[in-house]
C-alpha cells in the first residue's frame, strides 16, 4: 500500500530534489550546472526558468591603501567611504528532454552558469581596486542517459557535452585623482572574451516506487586557452592595447540524494564542490608578448579563491493532485580569502508548485539569505599579496532571490 502510494503522490515530489533557486554562490557562479530535467518520467518535457535575484552588499570604512593611483583614504582628494558592492540580476535557463526507447533519455538546455556584476562606482575610495566588473556566460549542452535495471532500482549511466561562451570588462581608477591626461578621469577598461568547450559523466541509481534517487555527477573545466580583448587607456594616455591570456574556468562535483520518507513526504539533499581555486592571479599580456606571466603582464585579474563548498538540504510535501510544496536551507562557503567580499552565506528556500493538468507544471519559489560579515584589504595568498589597493568591511547583508517556472510534459 505504501509502494502504490508513493508512486502516484511523491514522484510529484521528485523535482523538488535539488530546490535550485540560485541565491549568491561563491567565486563566478550564477546558474551553475543542472542535469535534473534529464530524470523527468515523461517522454517529451520542456521546462523554462527564470530566476532573479537582488544581493544586498554594502562595505563602509573605505581606505584608499595605494594613493599613487586612488582618490586618496585622507579626504583631500574626494571619495565616500561606503559603496554598493553588487547588482541584481537575472538567471535564465531552458531546457527539452525527450526518451529514446525504454532506457535512453537526452536533454539540451540553455543556461548561464558563470557571471558577476559589481557596480561600486568611481566615486568611491576603493576606485583604484575596482569601479564596475562584469561577466556573462551563455552554456549550450547535450547530455544523455542510459538506465538498466540493478537490484531493486536502475542504473543510469550519465554522460554529455557543453560548449561555453564567456565574455567581461573591468573598470577601475589607474591615475591619481586630479590627473590630467587625454581626459582626466584616469579610468583604465580591460575587455575580454573567449569560448571553449567541456564535458560531464555521472552516475545515477533510482528506486521509482520510493521516490529515491542518489546521483554522483562531474563537470569538467572549460579550458580557456585564447582569451582575447582590449586594454583601454585612451582617456589616460591616448593608447588602446590588444591583450590576450588564458584561464580554466572550474570543474564541479556535486551528490544529490532523495527519499521518500512517509506518503507523499520527501527528504532530500545535496553536497557540491566546485574547484574555484584554480582561479588566482589571471596576467593579461600586450599581443605579440611571446610568454605571459606575472612578470610579462601589462595588467591582471584579481581574484585570490578558495574552493567552493555548497551543502543544502529540505524536506517536500505533496497536498493533493494540484498542489506540492518543498522547503530547504542551504550553506554557501565563501571563497574570500582576506580579499573580496564573498564570505558564508545562509540561505533559507521555499516553494510551492500547481499542476493544473497532469500535462502542465508551474512553480514559484523563494530565497532569503544572510551575507555574513567580514573584510577586505591587503593579504598574501600562496604567497602574492593581494588587496593593495583599498581596504574596507562589510556587515551581515541579506539576498533574495524569486524564482518562477514552467514545464510542460507529455
Amino acid at each position: 500500500m505504501m509502494k502504490k502510494h508513493f508512486m502516484k503522490g511523491v514522484l510529484a515530489l521528485a523535482a523538488y530534489g535539488s530546490l535550485h533557486t540560485t541565491a549568491l554562490a561563491g567565486g563566478l557562479e550564477r546558474g551553475g550546472y543542472n542535469i535534473d530535467l534529464l530524470f523527468d518520467p515523461s517522454s517529451v518535457a520542456i521546462e523554462s526558468t527564470a530566476t532573479f535575484v537582488a544581493p544586498q552588499r554594502k562595505v563602509k570604512n573605505v581606505q584608499d591603501v595605494d594613493r599613487s593611483d586612488g582618490l586618496g583614504s585622507n579626504g583631500l582628494n574626494g571619495g565616500t567611504t561606503t559603496a554598493d558592492d553588487s547588482e541584481n540580476y537575472w538567471v535564465p535557463r531552458v531546457g527539452i528532454k525527450a526518451a529514446i526507447g525504454d532506457g535512453a533519455d537526452c536533454m539540451f538546455d540553455y543556461s548561464q552558469p558563470w557571471g558577476a556584476h559589481t557596480k561600486p562606482g568611481r566615486n568611491w575610495r576603493g576606485a583604484n581596486e575596482n569601479t564596475e566588473t562584469k561577466v556573462e556566460s551563455d552554456n549550450y549542452a547535450v547530455t544523455c542517459s542510459y538506465r538498466f535495471d540493478v537490484g531493486p532500482g536502475k542504473l543510469r549511466v550519465i554522460g554529455g557535452a557543453f560548449y561555453q561562451e564567456v565574455d567581461g570588462f573591468k573598470e577601475r581608477l589607474v591615475a591619481p585623482a586630479g590627473f590630467t591626461g587625454i581626459v582626466g578621469n584616469g579610468i583604465g577598461r580591460l575587455e575580454l572574451k573567449d569560448s571553449a568547450w567541456g564535458w560531464r559523466a555521472g552516475l545515477a541509481y533510482e528506486i521509482p516506487e520510493y521516490a529515491f534517487r542518489a546521483s554522483l555527477v562531474y563537470n569538467s573545466e572549460v579550458n580557456l586557452d585564447d582569451i582575447t580583448g582590449t586594454l583601454n587607456l585612451s582617456q589616460v594616455n591616448g593608447r588602446v592595447f590588444n591583450v590576450y591570456g588564458a584561464q580554466k574556468l572550474p570543474d564541479t562535483l556535486e551528490l544529490k540524494l532523495q527519499t521518500g520518507i512517509a506518503p507523499d513526504w520527501l527528504a532530500f539533499g545535496s553536497v557540491k564542490w566546485v574547484d574555484w581555486s584554480q582561479l588566482q592571479t589571471i596576467p593579461f599580456c600586450v599581443v605579440g608578448t611571446p610568454v605571459c606571466n606575472r612578470s610579462t603582464q601589462v595588467t591582471s585579474l584579481e581574484l585570490g579563491y578558495r574552493d567552493g563548498w555548497t551543502v543544502s538540504g529540505g524536506i517536500g510535501h505533496k497536498f493533493n493532485e494540484q498542489w506540492s510544496g518543498a522547503v530547504s536551507l542551504t550553506w554557501d562557503r565563501g571563497t574570500s580569502q582576506g580579499f573580496g567580499t564573498q564570505t558564508d552565506t545562509w540561505s533559507l528556500g521555499a516553494a510551492v508548485a500547481y499542476a493544473p493538468t497532469k500535462n502542465v507544471e508551474l512553480r514559484l519559489a523563494g530565497v532569503l539569505g544572510i551575507l555574513t560579515s567580514g573584510s577586505s584589504g591587503p593579504t598574501t595568498i600562496n604567497g602574492v599579496q593581494y588587496g593593495t589597493d583599498a581596504s574596507y568591511q562589510f556587515g551581515n547583508d541579506m539576498v533574495a532571490a524569486v524564482s518562477t517556472s514552467l514545464k510542460v510534459k507529455f
